[in-house]
């Protein structure tokens, strides 16, 4: 099992490589569906597969990680949403704490109950500040986190919030405007937060299109997280990857 999840991560921001993950819900998807998925990720040379959703009725969740690690060497990261949603065959998880809403559960209560799973998991652990913003409509982590989001309008808020995670010791930022999301994150405010912050900044939610995608990396985002619209969409995998992927490093 692979611990360079995050060293490769901050190795990537240091040159200004964007980075594109696929995110996977086990609810969401069949076995062929996956294979497809997966086949399309391998060709487009995508960065990472994520791994979970909201909820997680169903218990194929080891399935899914077991057959991403045969079928593909890209690293496989759990993005739970709960303290059930582990596989210890998975490469690394995005250890979640809800800094933009107050619900005491999301921030630090849910940690307590599964902190003894989570450290005999075996897995690389990346503390991430998550927070949810205002995508223009209800989504599923909304009404699940039962938190207000941070309105789309909003950048100082988002930037505060932002810089007292990674004052507080995350590893990294995570800012989502949530599945089915109308509007996706505005560039205006992820540009505004990677400006105060250093850790690496991904973003999700209401992403559609390739362009979409490559403006949010040219605004400071270091990696891009699609699922709603590849799930309708797959063959966005290719133009997702090559956008994201277009942007120069430094050298």
């Amino acid at each position: 099992m692979s611990l360079a999840v995050y060293p490769n991560l901050l190795e990537k921001k240091k040159t200004g490589k964007k980075s594109f993950a696929v995110l996977i819900d086990p609810d969401k998807i069949s076995t062929t569906s996956l294979r497809t998925v997966i086949d399309l990720g391998n060709k487009a040379n995508a960065d990472y597969f994520f791994v979970g959703g909201s909820l997680v009725v169903t218990d194929h969740l080891d399935e899914v990680v077991l057959q991403i690690k045969q079928e593909s060497n890209i690293p496989v990261i759990l993005f739970p949403g709960s303290p059930s949603q582990i596989s210890r065959h998975a490469d690394a998880l995005l250890y979640l704490s809800l800094i933009s809403g107050r619900n005491p559960e999301l921030l630090i209560g849910q940690h307590v109950v599964s902190a003894p799973f989570v450290r005999k998991s075996g897995l690389e652990i990346i503390s991430t500040g998550y927070t949810v913003i205002d995508g223009g409509a209800p989504t599923t982590v909304s009404y699940i986190s039962n938190a207000t989001p941070i309105p789309a309008d909003k950048a100082d808020i988002a930037l505060c919030t932002a810089m007292a995670g990674e004052m507080l010791g995350m590893k990294t930022i995570y800012m989502d405007a949530g599945s089915g999301a109308k509007k996706a994150i505005s560039e205006e405010m992820i540009a505004a937060v990677a400006k105060n912050i250093s850790v690496p900044l991904i973003i999700g939610g209401g992403i559609r299109d390739a362009e979409k995608a490559y403006l949010n990396c040219k605004a400071g985002a270091d990696v891009i997280v699609v699922g709603n619209a590849i799930e309708k969409q797959p063959s966005l995998i290719q133009e997702m990857a090559a956008a994201i992927h277009s942007i120069p490093v430094i050298i």
